[in-house]
């Protein structure tokens, strides 16, 4: 208020003749203590750490809802994707990469992607499903819920959260075997 009263003085000091002049200084000045009061009170914030919470909801997720939308057959850069009824018995063996720049998006099934939990997407698993990967090259082994539809790259048959590969040691592109796991 202290920036208004100093405006209007000078206002009235130097007796601008235009009205646009005055509307156009209250304008800013409204913006600018706008601003400053959105400064103040955001670092009032706090931040919540949440991720023990997630990780239990992780651990306890139910079985795949094969009638949800992120179960039903999708396209994606014209090719079309049919999610598998059921993830029993599934072995695969192929490259995987990780994600992590994502982070705060939503994933396939409506959770927000958090890029140190232990998550995946994969293209035709049913969500969620969960799975072992294990990192070919060191042995590693890393047990990841999948929420999320991808990779859509070439040759790709897993993305996992930064989380996830840090486990296992991959960095970039590594060759990977995955294997289904009961709920």
């Amino acid at each position: 208020m202290l920036i208004a009263a100093i405006i209007e003085y000078m206002v009235g000091k130097y007796q601008l003749r235009f009205a646009m002049y005055q509307s156009i200084a209250h304008s800013h000045i409204h913006i600018f203590v706008l601003a400053l009061i959105t400064a103040l009170f955001s670092g009032c914030a706090t931040m919540t750490n949440d991720a023990p919470q997630r990780s239990l909801e992780l651990r306890n997720q139910r079985s795949p809802n094969l009638a949800a939308p992120y179960n039903k057959p999708y396209r994606v850069r014209g090719v079309t994707y049919y999610p598998m009824r059921s993830a029993a018995g599934y072995r695969e063996i192929g490259h995987a990469s990780w994600y992590g720049s994502e982070s705060g998006n939503r994933t396939a099934m409506g959770m927000r992607f958090v890029p140190h939990e232990l998550t995946a997407a994969h293209k035709t698993l049913p969500l969620p499903s969960k799975v072992r990967v294990t990192n070919l090259q060191n042995g590693r082994q890393v047990d990841v819920l999948v929420n999320d539809r991808g990779p859509f790259k070439k040759g790709r048959i897993i993305d996992l959260s930064h989380g996830a590969a840090r486990k296992i040691g991959l960095h970039g592109v590594g060759k990977v075997k995955i294997e289904h796991l009961k709920h």
